[in-house]
């Protein structure tokens, strides 16, 4: 009787343990579920507004500054530089004396081409009363003596104006001694000496000097945008922007003032030149700059940041988060870019929220969250025509 109980106790603990092994089993194998059946976290997303307002269609291009003018200055008379009055990298204005030629042989020659006149103009004036004498005796003279006489006056009178040529010739030469600046503008590196010796025959320049007050930049554009360009022309100014080549610091503002007249069929690209007043030398001849090219202005265009365009295997695209801030792809087509927004021709409307940043981490459908602080958020959605003021 003993030992049947004792059976029946163990095998009440063993029901017991086996229950309560299939109580933890259960428990623990639910829990797996429970957690993948759980909503996935939010992706953490930036976000921006599609916005309706003005654009300005800017084409951008690369460009190299030019000087307006340039010129190698070169002596026109022999002789010894008595002095050098510029100094390197100096603005110098038209007229300004740069060098001045030992004058001296020249002062002479002057000297001698007046006193030459001042003779022959004595001479002169004794040969003409001769000839009122001769004219007055009338038929007491021979008409020999008279028409000598004659020619003897018309001979003087051309000497004398052939010495006035020899004078002016001399100062002429004497003012080439002083070397002066043809045109405002920066002198470059000096080229000459005190006590050189400078000969009209030589080609080395005394010093380059180019005018950058006002100057110009030479860029390109693809011939398919001529019509474009030509067109904004005829109707009045087309502002032109320099700016670095990085794009990061706008360098001046000036205008476009021609078109090549033709195109270059080896890069079906037109050639074209802004001038800017560069009255701070922001510029410098030389200079490769970025251009941007205001040719026209949309008054209602959609816009969004540039980052909120992305290139996907069927073309463009734009995640769109709706109310329940699930994020949808969305094909779009785009026109231009311009000071960090683009233009967009369909697809999305105005208002809609669009993601900017974090695109990598969101499949079609899944939930995000805008985790930018707002400082960051109004990053690339100031208004078109807020931006681009500094295009007039």
């Amino acid at each position: 009787m003993s030992r049947k109980r004792g059976r029946l106790v163990l095998l009440g603990l063993v029901l017991v343990g086996w229950a309560g092994y299939v109580a933890w089993a259960k428990e623990h194998a639910a829990a797996p579920v429970a957690a993948s059946a759980a909503a996935p976290a939010p992706v953490p997303v930036v976000l921006a507004a599609v916005e309706k307002g003005p654009f300005d269609e800017v084409l951008g291009s690369l460009g190299t500054v030019q000087a307006f003018n340039t010129v190698q200055v070169r002596t026109r008379v022999d002789g010894e530089i008595q002095a050098v009055a510029f100094k390197e990298g100096q603005t110098v204005a038209k007229g300004d004396v740069l060098v001045q030629v030992d004058p001296r042989p020249y002062q002479a020659s002057f000297d001698q081409a007046r006193a030459k006149k001042t003779q022959d103009e004595s001479t002169l004036k004794n040969a003409r009363a001769d000839l009122e004498r001769y004219t007055k005796l009338g038929d007491y003279a021979s008409r020999q003596q008279t028409d000598t006489q004659s020619a003897t006056v018309n001979s003087l009178t051309a000497q004398v104006a052939s010495d006035q040529a020899a004078i002016d010739n001399a100062q002429t030469q004497l003012g080439y001694a002083t070397i002066r600046a043809p045109f405002d503008g920066v002198a470059g590196f000096r080229q000459v000496d005190v006590g050189n010796i400078v000969n009209a025959s030589a080609q080395t320049a005394i010093v380059t000097i180019t005018q950058v007050e006002p100057i110009f930049v030479v860029l390109t554009a693809p011939e398919d945008q001529l019509r474009e360009i030509t067109a904004a022309l005829a109707k009045g100014t087309v502002p032109v922007e320099a700016w670095s080549t990085d794009g990061q610091a706008k360098l001046s503002e000036g205008r476009l003032a021609l078109i090549n007249n033709q195109v270059d069929t080896a890069t079906g690209t037109i050639r074209l030149k802004a001038v800017f007043a560069n009255t701070d030398h922001a510029l410098w001849p030389g200079l490769s700059v970025s251009t941007r090219m205001r040719v026209g202005i949309v008054a209602d265009a959609l816009t969004v940041p540039d980052d909120a365009v992305q290139h996907g295997p069927e073309g463009l695209y734009a995640f769109v988060v709706d109310a329940a801030d699930t994020a949808h792809p969305r094909p779009v087509k785009v026109g231009r870019s311009g000071l960090g927004r683009t233009r967009v021709l369909s697809g999305l409307t105005p208002g809609e929220q669009v993601i900017v940043a974090g695109q990598a981490r969101v499949l079609p459908g899944a939930r995000v969250v805008d985790k930018a602080p707002e400082a960051a958020k109004r990053i690339g959605m100031t208004q078109p025509s807020d931006a681009a003021a500094g295009v007039h």
